[in-house]
């Protein structure tokens, strides 16, 4: 996947969720988002989905570096964290590469900045793994 990495885990939906939460705040993130897109589309069309949540990470710092380089940065913010059950017992908790996205911007430090991101988001990565 060019634009973002992942990892599966043999644990519970839930579980994952407060363990990424958790990883996230020791990398300095918190999560300014939580958008459950499996009860937004069963409420919304119907249409009944495993558990599927996208959680809108940002780093306050980071950000606040990265719209000082560039104030429209903020289309490519925060970075999103899905967690998706896969219904196999495993529940797979995939990053957005923020490389890959901040690439698109040309300014001065962003590519540094993206690498320092994308360090701490597989920080949390290597956590889960971890346990």
């Amino acid at each position: 996947m060019a634009y973002g990495f992942s990892i599966s885990l043999n644990a519970g939906f839930d579980e994952v969720i407060g363990r990424v939460t958790d990883a996230l705040k020791t990398q300095g993130f918190g999560v300014l988002a939580d958008i459950d897109v499996a009860g937004t589309l069963k409420a919304k069309i119907g249409v009944d989905k495993r558990p599927y949540r996208i959680l809108g990470a940002c780093n306050p710092q980071l950000a606040n570096r990265a719209l000082d380089a560039d104030p429209d940065i903020g289309l490519l913010l925060p970075c999103n964290v899905v967690v998706r059950d896969d219904g196999d017992g495993k529940v797979t908790v995939g990053f957005m590469d923020p490389q890959a996205v901040l690439g698109l911007v040309e300014r001065d430090g962003i590519g540094e900045l993206a690498g320092e991101v994308r360090g701490r988001l597989e920080a949390v990565r290597d956590a889960l793994a971890a346990g």
